[in-house]
């Protein structure tokens, strides 16, 4: 008898099937795969850091073991969120110098620096993010406070945009600067015949030059620092635009130890022999890090008035603007780039630099197939200029530029030109998508902000009441594909990413609210309540 119930227990258990092993079962959750057809699912299984099954009911619990299992609890998953243009490195660095952003008046900025160097006691003080236009006095400071307070420490303060620099004497005598120098691309400006210790574009090359080296334990801090910040804000790739050949190995080093998380797509710059060097070398690929494109800067911002224009400034006649690259060097380096392969991803801000990157692009991509090559910002174009943009072209753009900058923009271009600025939904219609990034550290890194200011286009007082030139705004749909598979694909990534899929990495956000209905105005708050990458959490926000 116990043999025959032991039999009968034997064939019982090999008719019922055996549970395939997987490393996460992720449920009860609203999640936004962006798919093709932009479906929706409740839960999926993760198996060696990749997607193995999405599903809509409870199925999968019966058809799998887990490791492990993450209840959502009824929030929204997307995607993990992509940044297709930031600076990672120089916001790392940013946290460890003077911060002055969102400051009010130039005051401030002195206050906060005189702050800074009574803790730090640096030997060059260095900060960034000031912004003349957010100031009730409107106009450019100059280095006689500086000198003042520091006339011993060479001090530079960046723009926010980072175009633009204010200077003490010290900063420029180390640079060996003065009301004779000239640069190409840039301008040390002059009142009186000195120099009033504010540098325009490549004019700040020279005080850069004369900077502390950064060494590499800096470069790893300020890597591993705006790491955790772009995890805690939801983001699992960066588009690091411009970045150099010892940073990328540093980069590399550190994924090699396990001590990165985060997806980097590196921009190689155009700094000597480092783009020599990747160009021979050709596309350098692994899992977390993609070195396959050039960043180039064609001029320089509007805030500044280094945008490159047609036609002079409407508030400063006579002032056209600068380009940093010329034309003729722009198709000698895209000549160089599509012969190595890579893509080219190039800075324009004025009509007139974008119409000679475009123009550029135009030529020396007629017999390339499938170059993907990114106009980066891509702010103010001449209407009929829009037709350059293609599946070959596409435009790689920054929401909050665009709410950042219209209080003023339209001084600083007129109302004519104003009309091709900022057209985000015209370059969607002409390349068919648009890959959507913030440019931190200029703006702020978190991208609930972009997907409010490209959908709402209003700042986070929420003004204007019914958006700033709403014809160009985005639906949440393209706003979310923008932040998601869009950038992926500009990335040359949609098969691996940019989508909740089979097959695809598992890196997914998790957040609070359903961002595709919830109040538009409320989007700004909205919260993350975790990050994973490769099915692993790597980021978990407090439970209220």
């Amino acid at each position: 008898m116990k043999y025959l119930f032991f039999l009968f227990a034997c064939i019982l258990f090999s008719c019922a099937p055996d549970k395939i092993p997987a490393d996460l079962l992720v449920k009860n959750a609203n999640v936004y795969l962006v798919d093709e057809a932009f479906g929706t699912a409740k839960a999926f299984v993760v198996k060696d850091g990749k997607i193995l099954e999405v599903g809509i009911k409870p199925e999968l619990e019966l058809k799998y073991s887990f490791t492990s299992v993450y209840d959502a609890k009824g929030m929204t998953i997307v995607p993990g969120l992509i940044d297709a243009h930031a600076h990672l490195l120089n916001l790392g660095l940013a946290l460890q110098n003077v911060d002055l952003v969102d400051t009010e008046s130039y005051d401030e900025v002195l206050e906060r620096v005189v702050e800074f160097q009574k803790k730090k006691n640096a030997s060059f003080i260095m900060g960034r993010g000031w912004d003349q236009n957010d100031w009730d006095v409107k106009e450019f400071p100059t280095k006689k406070e500086l000198d003042s307070l520091f006339p011993e420490t060479p001090v530079a303060l960046t723009r926010i945009d980072g175009h633009a620099m204010i200077v003490n004497s010290k900063a420029l005598e180390l640079a060996g600067i003065t009301a004779q120098t000239k640069v190409a691309g840039g301008e040390v400006i002059l009142k009186d015949g000195q120099p009033t210790g504010l540098l325009v574009d490549t004019a700040m090359n020279g005080v850069r030059l004369s900077y502390p080296k950064i060494d590499r334990e800096t470069i790893v801090t300020a890597l591993k620092d705006a790491e955790k910040v772009c995890l805690e804000l939801g983001l699992t790739t960066i588009d690091e635009a411009g970045t150099s050949r010892e940073t990328i190995e540093i980069m590399q080093e550190l994924y090699e130890k396990n001590e990165l998380s985060l997806r980097i797509y590196a921009m190689v710059g155009v700094r000597s022999g480092d783009l020599d060097y990747y160009l021979e070398k050709g596309i350098v690929k692994t899992d977390r890090l993609n070195v396959r494109s050039v960043k180039i800067w064609s001029d320089g911002a509007l805030g500044s008035r280094g945008a490159a224009m047609r036609q002079e400034y409407s508030d400063q006649p006579g002032q056209f603007g600068l380009m940093i690259t010329t034309e003729a060097q722009l198709d000698s380096l895209a000549r160089a780039i599509a012969a190595a392969g890579y893509q080219m991803n190039t800075h324009a801000i004025g009509d007139s630099a974008n119409v000679s990157v475009l123009r550029v692009y135009s030529n020396v991509l007629k017999d390339v197939k499938d170059p993907r090559w990114k106009v980066e910002h891509a702010q103010i174009v001449t209407p009929s200029d829009f037709d350059y943009f293609s599946e070959k072209i596409l435009p790689s753009i920054q929401p909050t530029h665009a709410t950042s900058d219209m209080y003023w923009a339209e001084d600083r271009v007129g109302p004519d030109r104003i009309k091709g600025a900022y057209s985000f939904k015209t370059l969607l219609q002409k390349s068919g998508m648009v890959a959507l990034g913030t440019d931190f550290p200029v703006e702020k890194v978190n991208p609930m902000y972009t997907f409010y200011a490209a959908v709402a286009r209003k700042d986070l007082q929420q003004f204007p009441e019914d958006g700033y030139r709403m014809e160009e705004g985005l639906t949440r749909e393209e706003a979310l594909k923008g932040m998601t598979i869009w950038a992926a694909y500009s990335n040359f990534e949609e098969n691996e990413k940019g989508s909740i899929e089979v097959g695809k990495f598992a890196d997914f956000t998790v957040l609070e609210q359903d961002i595709m209905t919830m109040p538009l105005d409320s989007i700004p708050k909205l919260k993350v309540s975790a990050t994973f990458i490769n099915g692993k959490k790597v980021f978990e926000g407090k439970s209220e």
